[in-house]
C-alpha cells in the first residue's frame, strides 16, 4: 500500500522529487539511445531533456542536503498513492517515435502537476521557491514536447523522420503482411475451386477452402517468424512479423472461401470470383502504394498469376 500524498513530509517530498528526476532522466537517455540511429533530431531533443532533468536533480539534492543532511531515504513513485503507473515502454523491442513523443508529454505533464501541488504544501520559503521554479521549467518542457512536431516540421527534420518511420513500417509490417496476403489469396485458389468444381457442393468447397486458408496461415506464419530474428535486418520482432504474415495469409484465403456458405453453388462461385478480383486489385494497389511498384506492372504480375492458378483449379476440379 502506498503512502498518501497528503501524508508526505517535506523531507519525503524532496526525496521523491529527486527520485522522479533521476528516473525521468534515465528514461529520456534510454529513449535517445534507442532513436539515435533512425531519428537523430528527436534523439538530440531527448538528450537535452535528459541533461536538464539531471540539473533539476542536482538542485533538489543540494536543497535536501542543506536542509536535512546527507542521508537520503528511498522514495519511489510506486510508494505514493496517486501517481500514474508507467508502462515500461522503453523496454519494448520495437519503439516508434510517436510512442516516445506521447510518453514524453505525459511524463512532463505529471511531473509539473506534482511540483505545483507540493509547492503549496511546503513551509520552507527556499524549497517552495525551488519547487515553483521547477514547475515552471517542467511546464516549458511539456510545451516543448507538445509542439515538438511543429519545430521539427519547420526544420525539415520531421519530414526525414517520417520517411524513416514509413520505411520501418513497410519493412516490419507491410512486407510480411503483403507476402501473406499474396500467398493466401493466390495459393488457396486452386484447392478451393478444384474442390468446388469436383463436387458442385458449396459446403464441401467451403471446408476445403477453410482448411487451405488456415493451413497456409500457420505455415506462412512460422516460416516468416523463423526466417529472420530481426537483429541485423531491422525487420522487427520475428513473432510479430510471423503473426502479421500468418493472419494476412489466412485472411487472403478466407475472403474467397466465405461465399461458399451460400447454398446455391452457381451464385457462390460467382461471388467468390468477384471477391478474387477485388483481392488481386487490392494487392496490386498495396504494392504500388508501399513498394513503389508501378500499378500496371504490379497488376499484371499479380492478376496473371491469380488467373493461372484460378484456371488450374477449375481444370483439375472438372477433370
Amino acid at each position: 500500500m502506498g503512502k498518501s500524498f497528503h501524508e508526505l513530509t517535506e523531507r519525503e517530498i524532496l526525496s521523491l522529487a529527486i527520485s522522479l528526476e533521476e528516473e525521468d532522466g534515465r528514461i529520456y537517455g534510454e529513449f535517445a539511445e534507442r532513436l539515435r540511429g533512425d531519428y537523430p533530431a528527436t534523439a538530440t531533443a531527448l538528450a537535452r531533456m535528459r541533461d536538464e532533468e539531471s540539473t533539476h536533480r542536482r538542485r533538489l539534492l543540494e536543497a535536501y542536503q542543506e536542509r536535512f543532511g546527507e542521508h537520503l531515504p528511498l522514495m519511489r513513485r510506486q510508494d505514493v498513492k496517486g501517481f500514474v503507473d508507467r508502462k515500461p515502454l522503453w523496454l519494448a523491442r520495437t519503439l516508434s517515435v510517436a510512442q516516445v513523443r506521447r510518453e514524453a508529454e505525459m511524463m512532463e505533464f505529471e511531473t509539473r502537476r506534482f511540483y505545483e501541488a507540493v509547492a503549496q504544501r511546503t513551509t520552507d520559503a527556499g524549497i517552495r521557491r525551488l519547487l515553483g521554479d521547477l514547475a515552471m521549467e517542467e511546464r516549458r518542457h511539456s510545451e516543448l514536447a507538445e509542439h515538438f512536431d511543429r519545430e521539427q516540421t519547420a526544420s525539415g527534420a520531421r519530414a526525414e523522420e517520417d520517411a524513416t518511420q514509413r520505411r520501418i513500417f513497410v519493412l516490419q509490417i507491410v512486407q510480411p503482411a503483403l507476402a501473406g496476403l499474396m500467398d493466401g489469396s493466390v495459393s488457396t485458389l486452386a484447392p478451393l475451386f478444384a474442390a468446388a468444381f469436383a463436387t458442385h457442393n458449396s459446403l464441401d468447397a467451403f471446408r476445403v477452402g477453410l482448411a487451405a486458408s488456415v493451413g497456409a496461415g500457420i505455415s506462412m506464419g512460422f516460416a516468416e517468424a523463423l526466417s529472420d530474428d530481426g537483429a541485423l535486418s531491422g525487420r522487427g520482432h520475428p513473432w510479430l512479423r510471423g503473426g502479421v504474415c500468418g493472419f494476412m495469409t489466412t485472411l487472403g484465403g478466407i475472403g474467397h472461401t466465405l461465399p461458399y456458405l451460400i447454398p446455391d453453388f452457381n451464385m457462390a462461385t460467382g461471388v467468390a470470383g468477384v471477391v478474387v478480383a477485388v483481392e488481386l486489385v487490392a494487392i496490386s494497389w498495396i504494392r504500388n502504394h508501399y513498394m513503389d511498384t508501378r500499378f500496371l506492372s504490379a497488376a499484371f504480375q499479380v492478376i496473371l498469376g491469380g488467373i493461372l492458378v484460378f484456371i488450374a483449379g477449375i481444370v483439375i476440379g472438372s477433370a
